[in-house]
Formats: C-alpha cells, sequence, structure tokens
C-alpha cells in the first residue's frame, strides 16, 4: 500500500522520486486542455502542494474536471521536483478520489474575504491562510510555554475554574448557578454558596508556589466586563507563574526572559507562517520581533513614567497624572517613541492596584510591574506579593473585602510565610502581539463577547 504523507513532511524532507498519496482540501483548481494543476493544502503547514493531473489519468473526467474550491480529495502519484525557477517539490497524479463534495453555497470559494465576515463562519476559518498561519503560531506558543517552564523547574498545575472568590477584586465575574429563577438563597444552592467562573488562578498558585516552590498555571479565565474592544474576551487564557522566595526583580527577569523566548521560538519554528503574516498584515513585524527579543528591557518607576509623560510635550487624549492608571497611549509612548524598546514599569500607586501586592515603605506604592512592549503597551502585569499577615489584612479591610473568603489566603501568611512574586500574561495578547494581527478575535478560535456565544 502506497503511503500517506503530510505535506510538511514532504516539504521538510524534499521527498521526491517515491510514490505518495496525499490527502488533503483543494486551495485552488486550473484547468487546461491538457489537464489540469490542482493546489492542495492539508492543514499541516504554511505551504501548499501543486499537484499535476494529466487529462488521460484514470478518473480525471469523474473528479479532477469537477473539483472545486475546499473539497477534501485524496491524491495518489509520484513526488518529483518541479520544472519552474522555485525548485519545490510537486505531484504528477496517477489518479484522484473525491472524499467530500462542495456545495454552491461554499463562503470561502471567493477569493478575498475580510477578517469580520470569517468570525462569521469561524467553523470554517481555519481553512484559510491567514488563520491555518495564526493557529500553527499559537500551538508553537504555548507548546513553548510549557517547555519554558518545565526547563526551569515549573510544576504546572490546573487551579480552579469555578471559584468562590474574586482574585482581582474587580468584581465582573460570571455567576455559575443552578437556582431557579427569582431564587436568592445561595445555601441552598450547588456550592451552598455564591460561586463564580475564575478571573485569575493566582491565588490559588501562590499555595502551591509555597510548597512546591515554582508554579504556573495555563488556563481559561472569564471576565463579565461589558467590553467590545479588540483588546480584550469574555473568555481568554491566562498563563500566570507564582515563584517562592522570589522579589520583584527576580520577577521582572523571569517575565523579560519569557517574552524573548516565546518570539524566539516562534521565529524558529513558524518563521513562513510569520513571513505570510508580515506580507498580509503587518510590513514591519519580523523587525519589530528581533528588536524585542534583542533589546534589554528598560526599567523605570511610574513616578518617572508620569513624569517623562508630562515633560514630553507630546499631547495625549488623556493626561498623566499620578494616582490615575497608565492609558494605552501613555503605555506605546513610552515603548516605541520614548525608549524604542520594551519598558518595565515598577512602583504603582497601592490604590489603582489589587489588595494582594506588596506595599512600598512609602506607604503610597506597591511593588507592582507592568511589562509594555512597542506596538501593543501593556502584556505582562505582575507584582510581589504581600507576605505580611498584618499589612495584607489592613488592606483588605480597605478595599472592603470579606476576611472569611480569603481565610485560607490569609493563614498562608501565618505558617511559613515567604517573599514569593508572579505574573499574568495573557495569551491571546501575546499571540495577538507576535503574529501581528490586530484583533483579538482573530487568535482564539471561537470568540466569547458581549451578545456572542454562537459556536
Amino acid at each position: 500500500m502506497t503511503r500517506r504523507f503530510i505535506i510538511k513532511e514532504i516539504h521538510q524532507q524534499k521527498l521526491k522520486d517515491q510514490k505518495a498519496v496525499i490527502k488533503g482540501w483543494v486551495k485552488s483548481v486550473r484547468t487546461a486542455k491538457w489537464g489540469a494543476f490542482i493546489v492542495v493544502n492539508d492543514g499541516s503547514c504554511q505551504r501548499d502542494i501543486q499537484c499535476v493531473a494529466d487529462k488521460d489519468i484514470e478518473g480525471f473526467e469523474e473528479t479532477v474536471a469537477k473539483l472545486s474550491i475546499g473539497c477534501s480529495i485524496a491524491l495518489t502519484g509520484n513526488l518529483v521536483e518541479s520544472q519552474g525557477r522555485v525548485k519545490a517539490i510537486e505531484m504528477q497524479v496517477e489518479s484522484c478520489e473525491l472524499i467530500g463534495g462542495v456545495s454552491e453555497d461554499y463562503p470561502l470559494q471567493k477569493k478575498a474575504t475580510s477578517l469580520e465576515f470569517l468570525r462569521e463562519v469561524a467553523h470554517l476559518r481555519s481553512r484559510t491562510n491567514t488563520f491555518g498561519a495564526v493557529f500553527r503560531v499559537r500551538h508553537a506558543l504555548a507548546f513553548a510555554t510549557h517547555k519554558f517552564f518545565n526547563d526551569r523547574g515549573f510544576y504546572y498545575l490546573n487551579t480552579p475554574i469555578i471559584t468562590s472568590s474574586d482574585a482581582e477584586g474587580a468584581g465582573d465575574m460570571f455567576r455559575v448557578s443552578t437556582l431557579k429563577k427569582g431564587e436568592s438563597d445561595y445555601s441552598k444552592d450547588y456550592f451552598g454558596q455564591e460561586t463564580f467562573l475564575c478571573v485569575s488562578g493566582q491565588l490559588e498558585g501562590e499555595t502551591f508556589a509555597q510548597g512546591m516552590g515554582a508554579i504556573y498555571t495555563f488556563g481559561p479565565t472569564f471576565r463579565s466586563e461589558n467590553s467590545n474592544t479588540a483588546r480584550h474576551l469574555a473568555e481568554f487564557w491566562m498563563i500566570e507563574p507564582e515563584v517562592a522566595f522570589f522579589d520583584l526583580e527576580d520577577n521582572a527577569q523571569l517575565a523579560s526572559d519569557y517574552l524573548k523566548y516565546l518570539i524566539s521560538y516562534a521565529m524558529e519554528n513558524c518563521l513562513e507562517e510569520l513571513e505570510f503574516l508580515q506580507q498580509m498584515y503587518k510590513k514591519d513585524l519580523i523587525e519589530t520581533l528581533n528588536h524585542v527579543k534583542d533589546s534589554p528591557f528598560e526599567k523605570i518607576t511610574y513616578t518617572e513614567a508620569v513624569e517623562i509623560l508630562n515633560n514630553s510635550g507630546k499631547k495625549f487624549e488623556y493626561q498623566a497624572t499620578w494616582g490615575s492608571d497608565l492609558q494605552t497611549e501613555h503605555e506605546r509612548f513610552l515603548a516605541e517613541e520614548h525608549f524604542n524598546k520594551p519598558v518595565i514599569v515598577t512602583d504603582y500607586p497601592k490604590d489603582i492596584k489589587a489588595f494582594y501586592m506588596k506595599l512600598n515603605e512609602d506607604g503610597k506604592t506597591v511593588r507592582a510591574m507592568d511589562v509594555l512592549v512597542p506596538g501593543v503597551g501593556e502584556i505582562i502585569g505582575g507584582s510581589q506579593r504581600e507576605d505580611d499577615y498584618e499589612k495584607l489584612l489592613s488592606r483588605m479591610k480597605e478595599m472592603d473585602l470579606k476576611e472569611e473568603d480569603y481565610w485560607w489566603y490569609l493563614e498562608l501568611r501565618k505558617f511559613g510565610s515567604v517573599p514569593h512574586s508572579g505574573f499574568g500574561l495573557g495569551f491571546e495578547r501575546a499571540v495577538m502581539y507576535i503574529t501581528g494581527m490586530s484583533n483579538i478575535r482573530d487568535v482564539i478560535a471561537y470568540p466569547r463577547y458581549p451578545n456572542n456565544a454562537k459556536f
């Protein structure tokens, strides 16, 4: 029996002068008096393979002559080096089998389809060059994440998706309940209390870091904020490492090492995809990624950042004032124009940050950090965690958080407490940045956002 080869194997190994079977979907078909050119892709790589079928092959009229874009087929033939200027591998077809035909209403028949339209047919968009490229890069970045942390001695932790605590204190959470409409006594609910979809795995991650040293989570998280921007989703994936005996400087170094590793891995393993995405969507993509990968990260405090912004002479839509969060336009100015490289901003005002961040000696700022990159702004946020019981309890009271909801989290500060730090990276934002895509809805298979959960 003739062996089936995936197209990636054929191109990587430059297989030729042997018989093979190829199975995939028709990307284009062009017929002539002598026969047809059939371009096929099986999803294994960015490159297609051209298959040349003479009209006298077995089943030409019954199959090849009736092919259209989107058909699934099996081709048997000889792999040979093409006669064109580019010495690619192609197939001289001996037989063609139609596996699945395509009806006239196939929505990808057009040569050009907008990203907005493809979101409406999300079940088919993986067949396009764009989404094949994006999701192969996404896979590589997920694999690189596990490899990076595993190689550094971290343990992968699966934290709860259903939780009773709000890690961020923001309140934008999806409630999980089996109560019927009109019922509100959560003591009679499934879990006996009010529960939600998690916004972060950080708090639970901290508990394991203080027993196993270094852990990371990589799982789905949920926010119910009514946001329809190109940077927000209701369901997304987060990577959150947590490390015992780490201070903020250790944390910042880990974050910059991780981001550079992701970029390097994508460049080494998905260069064809990145070159395609650069050609189609972001003309300086590879140059930008190389710049971030090869640049030392600048470090400044939040106070210094505000001073730089106010002394820049640049007119912003929102003025930078001490005590207010930095806007995306501020972050991008710092990374793109002022420093022209990634920037780590530290020591934010406590009033704009979460309750668990370690208070600095000035009593006004916390040991927080944001990593800013050119083209996006913030891509990583993290902090050194408060490890003092009384200080943490005081911050919780300031923010009207109930002690009984976080009793277990507080107990960590009573039983062998240690300095520890961690950060969070929104995986989709990292995929956006490394692929050059401008809308977060185009880097996750089935995006969830207000008024959209139809797939």
